[in-house]
């Protein structure tokens, strides 16, 4: 995976451990997310790791998981790793493109998908994810485009980052 390009000064700020878990509680808590059954491991600025229990519903005919589920993986990623380079929740992001290649063909596991920010821009960001297997075989790689979305962000009254 590409390291990222534009990464925050090492003098980062602390991500506030309160808004980290009320923003998890959230993202699980969320209607598509649970359907799904992913849920989120990781947040950092600039990467976020989600993981998903590929079972036997995902597959398709060909006893493979479907694409769909991948694409999903690579998409909720690559949001959340842009998310924090906004530097606050009053906006949100939309896909504005996703492009993705699938590798190798997942079977009922658990998959992991990391998802990488490349750039983070005034209106658009550009990030990348990789979705892993249980035995830590490359499943898919993809890329996505996303557009800030002014004012349409969660606000959940909490600073994201600690005094």
């Amino acid at each position: 995976m590409t390291t990222g390009r534009n990464i925050e000064p090492a003098a980062a700020r602390v991500f506030n451990p309160q808004y980290r878990e009320r923003l998890f509680a959230l993202i699980d808590q969320a209607p598509f997310v649970r359907h799904m059954d992913m849920r989120i491991t990781d947040l950092a600025w600039g990467r976020a790791t989600f993981e998903m229990r590929a079972e036997e519903f995902r597959l398709q005919p060909l006893g493979v998981v479907h694409g769909g589920n991948i694409a999903t993986l690579i998409d909720t990623a690559t949001y959340w790793a842009c998310f924090l380079s906004m530097d606050s929740d009053e906006d949100g992001l939309t896909t504005v493109d996703l492009k993705l290649n699938y590798l190798a063909p997942a079977r009922v596991e658990a998959l992991r998908c990391t998802g990488t920010l490349i750039k983070a821009g005034k209106k658009l960001s550009y990030a990348e994810a990789e979705v892993l297997g249980a035995d830590d075989r490359l499943i898919a790689h993809g890329t996505s485009t996303l557009m800030r979305l002014p004012g349409l962000g969660m606000k959940l009254g909490i600073p994201l980052w600690a005094e």
